[in-house]
């Protein structure tokens, strides 16, 4: 064979290497991080599915909230400043539920938002009006920041409770904006109650205060420490001594803040080891709680070492301290909440959906796309076969449309593509659409008889080859727009057509070209 002459049959066969390589070769499909919805198969290859036909569940809301568009604000008025204002002028809701967005590129205007779900548009609107703020239009739903920050947070999320393989994404549908979050191999109820949940966390301290009358003991909660207050959340742990806990560094400003306000309110004196919040909650005695999206869920007291070293004020060398907890569970939710942060705002579940996919109906569906495909590679196969009856002609067609599969198979592996119904739709488009094209390459190669030299098999080919392009270029545009919009499996469909064309025509078409060429002309 003249390698010069039939280089687009090498770059195939080169293609095909590579690409199975990628499929088979051991340690290729381990490096797709936590952000891929993807599980590997127990079976040869390193392809990955995703929750289609792996199994798991799915989770598709709209975030909860409000937005003000083209809000004035008075210059000089700082975005805290403001959103304390209008916070105050909501009864349903605090200033960490307000949110001032300034201008930014994409947006020319001052936008703000409100994310409790129990504030109506008409209690925003009246609440802005009383803060002296004019604004064109109050509408559902967040802004794009607040979307991606929600996206960020449920992805960490999900990475430091340890289930591998999730996927948090955004999908515009209508004009409507909703948080996807898909998880493979995880039942239903674990994922809600880790990403339906704002997550918000605090510590609050809890003590004792005499009330107006001097009679009787009213107790004080009093906000401590925020999340941003904390340099750094150490890993859940377990000792003998001090049971499950999580360690906690706190940065210099709240070290000293959280030293003066345990001196001060008694915490490091009478408060030591004093805490019965578990037992008592009615008369709780010294407390560190934390509490979650508005819930104490751990309660802590002062130990002795630690009211030590605050009382000596040496607590702001060292500033560290561990929140203890009934278990290693409790430890570890906390630590993920800590760690993660909290969600500027909660996901409707009201308005979304969710489902659980079991594994085995998920092998169902992995088993039927096999058969599927089969079947439509022996259907192609038959009409060939039956349209020329000549092997030399057919089974070239067939094989080269076999490899532009094998080849986005291989594509697909490398970069851990996680495969689902859509994709397999694409690979089924593929096989029909590259057929098309190889029938038309050889009906003009062979419309005129017989092919009596090279020069002649090279024109009536090019001719072939422009319609099949202009037919490739039409595919790619109509299925541009599918492909970056979020619109969910139709964008997994559209990404493997668009790929299957342009290895169709970069690739395939040309070396089926060079193979008929081979085995049609003499000279």
């Amino acid at each position: 064979m003249n390698l010069r002459e039939n280089w687009r049959v090498v770059l195939l066969v080169i293609f095909l290497l590579v690409s199975t390589v990628a499929l088979v070769a051991p340690g290729m499909g381990d490096s797709g991080g936590d952000r891929a919805v993807a599980t590997n198969d127990s079976g040869p290859t390193n392809l990955k599915y995703g929750l289609e036909l792996s199994g798991g569940t799915r989770i598709r809301a709209p975030i909860n909230g409000l937005t003000a568009e083209d809000v004035s604000i008075p210059q000089g008025t700082t975005p805290g400043a403001a959103e304390k204002q209008i916070a105050r002028n909501l009864s349903n809701a605090d200033a960490s539920d307000v949110t001032v967005r300034l201008p930014t590129e994409t947006r020319q205007s001052v936008a703000v938002e409100v994310y409790s779900d129990n504030v109506t548009k008409e209690q925003f609107g009246s609440a802005l009006n009383s803060a002296g703020y004019d604004y064109q239009q109050i509408r559902p739903g967040v802004t794009a920041e607040t979307r991606d920050t929600m996206v960020r947070i449920l992805n960490d999320k999900i990475s430091e409770a340890g289930l591998s393989g999730g996927r948090v994404q955004q999908v515009n549908t209508q004009n409507q904006h909703f948080i996807v979050i898909e998880m493979p191999n995880t039942n239903q109820s674990e994922v809600e109650s880790l990403v339906t949940e704002r997550g918000k966390v605090e510590i609050v301290a809890v003590f004792p205060a005499e009330n107006s009358s001097g009679n009787d003991t009213e107790y004080k909660r009093v906000p401590l420490l925020q999340q941003d207050e904390l340099a750094k959340v150490g890993s859940a742990q377990e000792d003998d001594r001090l049971g499950p806990h999580v360690p906690i560094v706190l940065n210099d400003n709240s070290a000293q803040n959280f030293t003066d306000a345990m001196n001060k309110w008694g915490f490091t004196r009478e408060g030591i080891s004093s805490c019965r919040w578990r037992t008592n909650p009615e008369n709780p005695g010294y407390c560190l709680l934390t509490v979650v999206d508005g819930e104490p869920v751990y309660g802590a007291g002062m130990s002795s070492n630690l009211a030590q070293t605050l009382r000596q004020e040496k607590f702001t060398q060292t500033p560290n301290f561990v929140i203890q907890t009934q278990n290693m569970s409790e430890a570890g939710e906390l630590q993920i909440h800590l760690n993660a942060g909290s969600l500027p705002a909660s996901l409707d579940m009201e308005e979304g959906t969710s489902y659980y996919l079991a594994p085995s109906l998920a092998q169902e569906f992995k088993l039927t796309s096999l058969i599927t495909g089969l079947a439509a590679v022996l259907a192609v196969s038959g009409v060939v076969f039956l349209r020329y009856g000549k092997p030399e002609v057919a089974l070239p067609m067939i094989l080269t449309a076999l490899s532009e599969v094998v080849i986005l198979l291989g594509f697909a592996s490398a970069i851990q593509l996680p495969l689902d119904l859509s994709h397999i739709a694409g690979f089924i488009a593929v096989i029909g659409t590259g057929v098309d094209d190889l029938i038309i390459i050889a009906d003009e190669v062979m419309a005129e008889g017989k092919v009596n030299s090279t020069r002649v098999f090279k024109s009536r080919f090019r001719k072939a080859f422009w319609v099949i392009g202009a037919a490739a270029a039409t595919t790619i545009i109509a299925m541009s727009p599918l492909a970056v919009l979020s619109l969910g499996d139709l964008q997994g469909f559209a990404i493997i057509t668009i790929l299957g064309v342009l290895i169709g025509v970069l690739i395939t078409r040309p070396a089926y070209g060079d193979i008929l060429r081979a085995l049609l002309t003499d000279k």
